[in-house]
């Protein structure tokens, strides 16, 4: 269940157990349009790469957040993709985070801001890269750079409205009806890498392993890709399976299937490279990547690789069907195992 909490107490009044009446979210999951809250559309198009995600507001374009990772799972019981995205000013400093939950079936999406929690309760913008997603289950982990790997917990969402609601968004602006969902941290776990991305690690038949792989970015070949495996006790630590260096510079994202990894790298304004192979011999693959791309994800179900590009009029979310890979596929070509 999304508990999620308001701190405007007359819009919980007539709401469902544990449910702000405007929340965007129904029991059912079905998805509202109130003020404030909303689903917004995305166009949705097939092209001789895959199919195609672009977003149909300013985030096209803009200049103050730039999308970074992404992941596949469900929320409310339907499949959605999830895009990280950080807030700078014009000096590069960090302001905040959000993520963006697109619902794969009805091409629309939705905007949770990403929080900590001080010892008095107080809220403050996650102030980090999000270079990197991996959601599992309730659980969402986000690449956070020096600060190793950030988990916030998706199963309950607070409701934040007016001034605080601006402020978590990495805005200035006072008053107001602005509305935002916000997703907390719960834990901060130490890793010792530059935590610039982290993808989820996959079996051969596709089932969801417990492990991700983490990864630096750099400007030569000295980055590294270590594979660990999450904890599942509170107290738990990520602890790490092997590394490699796989000699490739400004790595974006990794993620791996059976014994195949995949890495993508960025060439500025040009298509990116996706790397594949296993780590001791990596080979570029002949499918381009968006410019500016980013962040890499398998999606099991939809038996897709999915990755981004960052640069402003040029973002696109992309998926690459596995047959493109040289992966195998399910008969059917989209009904393989779920995540």
């Amino acid at each position: 269940m999304i508990h999620i909490n308001s701190t405007d107490a007359e819009s919980t009044r007539g709401a469902g157990p544990g449910f702000a009446r405007y929340s965007g979210i129904r029991d059912d999951g079905a998805m509202l349009w109130p003020f404030g809250t909303v689903w917004r559309p995305v166009r949705r198009r097939r092209r001789g790469t895959g199919v195609e995600l672009r977003w149909l507001t300013a985030r096209s374009w803009t200049q103050r957040w730039y999308p970074q990772g992404v992941d596949v799972g469900e929320l409310r019981g339907r499949r959605s993709l999830v895009v990280s995205w950080f807030r700078q000013d014009r000096s590069g400093r960090h302001l905040a985070s959000r993520i963006t939950v697109v619902d794969l079936e009805r091409s629309r999406h939705l905007d949770v801001m990403l929080a900590t929690e001080g010892t008095d309760g107080r809220l403050e913008p996650a102030r980090i890269h999000a270079g990197g997603l991996a959601w599992f289950g309730d659980r969402l982990f986000a690449a956070a750079t020096r600060e190793g790997i950030w988990e916030f917990d998706l199963a309950r969402l607070r409701r934040v409205r007016g001034t605080e609601a601006h402020r978590l968004a990495g805005s200035r602006r006072r008053g107001g009806r602005a509305t935002v969902l916000v997703a907390v941290r719960t834990r901060q776990h130490p890793v010792a890498l530059r935590c610039s991305f982290l993808g989820r690690v996959f079996a051969a038949d596709g089932t969801s392993l417990p492990r991700v792989l983490i990864g630096e970015y750099r400007s030569d070949e000295s980055g590294v890709v270590a594979e660990f495996t999450v904890p599942t006790e509170p107290d738990g630590e990520f602890r790490e399976e092997r590394r490699f260096v796989p000699g490739i510079r400004h790595m974006q994202g990794a993620v791996r299937w059976g014994a195949q990894h995949f890495v993508s790298q960025s060439n500025l304004l040009r298509p990116g490279t996706l790397w594949a192979g296993e780590p001791e011999g990596m080979r570029r693959d002949r499918v381009p990547l968006p410019i500016g791309c980013e962040d890499l994800a398998l999606d099991a179900e939809a038996q897709a690789l999915w990755t981004l590009g960052e640069h402003p009029w040029r973002r696109v979310v992309r998926a690459v069907p596995f047959s493109a890979l040289g992966l195998p596929t399910a008969p059917g070509g989209g009904s393989g195992p779920r995540t």
